[in-house]
């Protein structure tokens, strides 16, 4: 009986001495291969792709300005059917590089709308990755419109200052003075000044001195997607192209009694006339450079309590204070000799209208000999009456802003996609 015990102990042991070898070869086998305890192979995670893609503005930027650089670009790739759209789907224009690496917009954008990209960039490694994200320009509180004073092809006298006016106040004068760019040949020193507002703010550029004769000069106004402070944005740009025609000055001496047309260097009218009798203020012409501004053939003057829609002919305006070159036919026994008028200067009828003939927007008048100074209390433009050091002074930028350019400049696009 013991001996079967014993064979039938080792009968037992055998078996389990073999499984337990077989769990510890088991267990080698898992830490050498599978690396995780699984028993089976894991191969290396795929590399990411290479293509790199880079928005501006980045995706989900906010307040961006319409005029701010929109594009897209890749390293290590190349684009495929990009395009920025709006939110009714309409793309903006833009240009691929002819490499393919870079898109930009080349046109404004809207105010207060959002943008989306799509398309692809397809890496040096095969791989795709997507060109997407969305991002919102600034939606202003209000937008202010400008309007210039001398229309493109004009030809203007050689006083004529440029003259842009606002419909609201400018908070920020320095921010839209820097998007102002006067390029004139032959290069002609000038400087911006703001003058009072006017119902809106106004910002004047005139030449240190006279435009010389058959300059010609473009003005560009950079305003769409300028901050203008207070909320306000700029609604439009705006443009001009114009030449300075012959030099005409008037020489007006008020004591002389008499009025000097000078065309070119040279004096082609001199006329008797009467300047204003000066009893009272408002009868004085203002001494000092005005320049027409407007002409009509007729033309009703008042000048209360004195008169009131008197019909006058061949009437140059040149000032807004009510001080016309003109014919006066009740005057005519005493021009030459006396100063009877209510401020005005007073022609024959045949004097009025050949100077009439000849006058042009711009062209300077420059009175002398009374008691009285052309101002700002005498209208719009009284540019001439204020000294180049203190014209310089009243931009908003250091001294003046930059002087007219002699490039060429290029009027921007103007229309904003919605």
């Amino acid at each position: 009986m013991r001996n079967l015990g014993i064979w039938t102990s080792r009968t037992r042991k055998g078996p389990l001495i073999v499984l337990l070898l077989a769990a510890v070869v088991a267990l080698l086998a898992g830490c050498t291969i599978g690396g995780d305890g699984s028993g089976t192979s894991n191969p290396a995670a795929a590399p990411p792709p290479v293509a790199e893609v880079t928005q501006a503005p980045a995706a989900d930027a906010q307040d961006v300005s319409p005029t701010a650089p929109v594009s897209v670009t890749v390293a290590r790739g190349t684009l495929a059917d990009v395009a920025l759209v709006n939110a009714a789907g309409t793309p903006v224009q833009g240009a691929l590089t002819p490499d393919r690496t870079a898109f930009h917009t080349t046109e404004p954008l809207g105010y207060g709308a959002a943008y989306t990209w799509s398309g692809t960039a397809t890496g040096t490694d095969g791989k795709v990755v997507p060109v997407q994200g969305t991002f919102r320009t600034v939606a202003p509180a209000s937008t202010t419109s400008a309007n210039i004073n001398i229309g493109d092809g004009q030809e203007v006298g050689i006083a004529a200052p440029i003259v842009l006016k606002f419909s609201d106040h400018v908070a920020d004068k320095a921010a839209v003075e820097k998007a102002l760019t006067v390029t004139t040949n032959p290069p002609t020193p000038g400087a911006w000044a703001w003058l009072p507002d006017d119902n809106g703010s106004r910002v004047h550029w005139r030449p240190q001195n006279y435009w010389a004769p058959g300059t010609t000069v473009t003005m560009v106004a950079k305003l769409y997607g300028v901050d203008y402070g207070e909320g306000a944005y700029g609604a439009d740009d705006l443009s001009a192209d114009f030449t300075i025609g012959r030099s005409q000055i008037v020489k007006a001496d008020a004591p002389s009694h008499r009025m000097q047309v000078v065309r070119d260097g040279a004096t082609v009218m001199d006329i008797p006339v009467s300047y204003g009798e000066g009893d009272e203020d408002r009868n004085v012409t203002r001494s000092g450079i005005h320049m027409v501004t407007e002409k009509y053939e007729d033309f009703l003057m008042s000048n209360p309590p004195f008169y009131e829609n008197v019909r006058e002919h061949w009437a140059v305006r040149i000032s807004n204070n009510g001080e016309f070159i003109h014919a006066n036919p009740q005057t005519t026994g005493v021009q030459g000799s006396a100063n009877v008028t209510n401020g005005c200067i007073n022609l024959s009828l045949s004097d009025a209208q050949a100077y009439f003939g000849t006058a042009m927007y711009g062209d300077p008048v420059e009175v002398t000999g009374t008691r009285i100074d052309l101002s700002a209390a005498d209208g719009d433009i009284y540019d001439w009456a204020i000294d180049w050091s203190t014209w310089q002074s009243m931009s908003a930028l250091p001294a003046g802003g930059a002087a007219a350019a002699a490039a060429p400049a290029v009027a921007p696009t103007t229309a904003p996609i919605s």
